[in-house]
């Protein structure tokens, strides 16, 4: 998928949870009592209300992220940063080898007055020391597959993973591998995408973990 095309679509965003809202500039929205809004800008970058982002933020959504530290591999839009941000987490980093994700990443976060709680840079997490107590990485399979050794070393001993960005038919190799990295699945959650045709994966349903109890 082209997801530079996908992301210009013009289709307003509006993604919530409890007492959080995400949504486009553009989306008109009234919010409800006690709920912040957080207002996400997406152009070309990957786009934020593909269902693996909704995945990762509903597994965020169900954390109590208060003064926890929070790394977002791969950040793009800076969605799961900010929405980490804003439901406590501090600080959050984000990374993305993007220059122009990271330049939006931080045009958000200055917006919605999360910048002295965000951390943006563009790099890869090699140049970032741990350790934090959650780590979100919505990346597909392959980048999965090589980065379960770098997760480990910035995780904490009581860290919690959240991965997403693969599908179902790709879950068996990174299952194995993140099993023999100690790391366990305590929730999983699908959904399924409409495709019209079957896509190289052979699959229609992407998939998000958190992990836990690294031995």
């Amino acid at each position: 998928m082209d997801w530079k095309k996908e992301s210009t679509k013009g289709i307003p965003l509006l993604l919530r949870l409890p007492n959080l809202a995400l949504k486009s500039s553009w989306r008109p929205y009234r919010p409800r009592p006690g709920e912040r809004v957080v207002i996400i800008r997406s152009r070309r970058t990957f786009p934020p209300g593909h269902p693996t982002t909704r995945l990762c933020l509903e597994l965020l959504g169900g954390l109590s992220l208060s003064g926890r530290r929070l790394l977002d591999v791969g950040c793009g839009t800076g969605i799961l940063a900010l929405a980490g941000a804003a439901l406590g987490a501090e600080p959050c980093v984000g990374v993305d080898l993007s220059r122009a994700a990271v330049k939006l990443s931080k045009e958000s976060a200055r917006e919605n007055r999360l910048d002295h709680k965000v951390l943006l840079a563009q790099g890869s997490t090699e140049c970032l020391r741990g350790p934090f107590q959650v780590v979100v990485a919505n990346l597909p399979a392959a980048v999965q597959l090589a980065k379960v050794e770098e997760f480990s070393r910035l995780a904490a001993d009581d860290a919690i993973l959240i991965l997403s960005g693969f599908r179902d038919s790709q879950e068996p190799p990174l299952k194995e591998l993140y099993d023999k990295a100690g790391w366990s699945i305590r929730r999983r959650l699908t959904k399924d995408e409409f495709c019209i045709e079957l896509p190289p994966e052979k699959s229609f349903t992407w998939v998000a973990w958190l992990l836990e109890g690294r031995k």
